[in-house]
């Protein structure tokens, strides 16, 4: 059996909060085609000389590498490797495709400076992911993968199985990509109702775990924000500074809406939220509680 769940109560019920959760480090991303098995870590996976070339030189650079395949898909793609790069923090997020014979031909140096490699070409469609990584923890397989098969039927072509996107916790996870949104404690309802939204240029509140490539008190801020204002576009609300107060964060948040352009000053702050996760343990979660939040400038426009 592979790796056992480790948090089987409230974590994959939607019981416990995941806002603000999202991976902070993943700001641009490398997906490379590969259908298993997968180990408990990248490191360990079995792969061809060219995909670990390719998956090493992007770990140097800060480049976020993931393994994916079609749901229910467990052979290999003959041919040239297949991959997706992205870019999630760029001014404008973009994905695109590729296919290589010799991992030099990837210029990963442009990925990592938010660039479309040359080639590359740009697609007009998102990219979903669906954590199924049953070795890193049973729960992203069990939870993962009649979800990835479920929102692939929804969305042929759009959707793929992924290894460790971050949070087991969350299980069932789903990352849209260009724009690194992260979902989780999923189901098949949830997936298909945030995909949709996405495809339609917003976010989902319920369940939502924040953008990747920000940090966690950001993101938080970013939520309390959406809930306070209702604004649900993707890029219509963006944290424009922040400091530390003891252990407070505080933020400038913009708000771009249909209204006019507002700013709000939003102090949040560390909590934890307890999952009870049987008759004699509970599970700490850290999280984010919000403290303050007040309008700066709102303008009319």
């Amino acid at each position: 059996m592979a790796n056992g769940c480790d948090h089987p109560a409230a974590c994959h019920t939607g019981e416990a909060p995941v806002l603000a959760s999202a991976t902070v480090g993943a700001r641009h991303w490398l997906l490379i085609e590969h259908p298993g098995p997968w180990a408990a870590s990248l490191d360990r996976c079995r792969l061809p000389g060219a995909m670990r070339t390719l998956l090493d030189r992007a770990a140097a650079l800060g480049i976020r590498g993931q393994l994916i395949r079609r749901p229910g898909s467990r052979k290999a793609a003959p041919g040239p490797i297949h991959v997706f790069v992205a870019s999630s923090r760029s001014e404008e997020p973009w994905v695109a495709e590729g296919f290589f014979e010799n991992p030099n031909d990837l210029d990963l140096d442009a990925l990592g400076h938010g660039v479309v490699p040359e080639s590359c070409i740009l697609v007009d469609k998102p990219v979903f992911l669906v954590c199924t990584h049953g070795k890193r923890n049973a729960c992203c397989a069990r939870l993962g993968l009649p979800l990835a098969r479920h929102l692939a039927a929804s969305l042929p072509g759009e959707v793929w199985e992924t290894t460790h996107v971050g949070g087991d916790r969350y299980a069932a996870n789903l990352v849209c990509l260009p724009h690194g949104l992260y979902y989780g404690s999923m189901s098949q309802a949830a997936a298909i109702a945030a995909a949709h939204a996405y495809r339609r240029g917003e976010v989902v509140l319920d369940r939502f775990r924040g953008r990747a490539g920000i940090p966690e008190p950001l993101q938080a801020a970013e939520h309390f924000t959406r809930v306070h204002t209702g604004e649900l576009s993707v890029d219509g609300v963006a944290v424009e500074s922040s400091w530390a107060e003891g252990d407070a964060t505080v933020c400038v948040v913009r708000c771009t809406s249909q209204r006019g352009l507002s700013r709000f000053r939003v102090v949040v702050e560390p909590t934890v939220f307890s999952a009870p996760c049987g008759e004699t343990c509970a599970e700490a979660i850290s999280t984010y509680r919000l403290a303050g939040l007040s309008p700066l400038m709102p303008v009319s426009t």
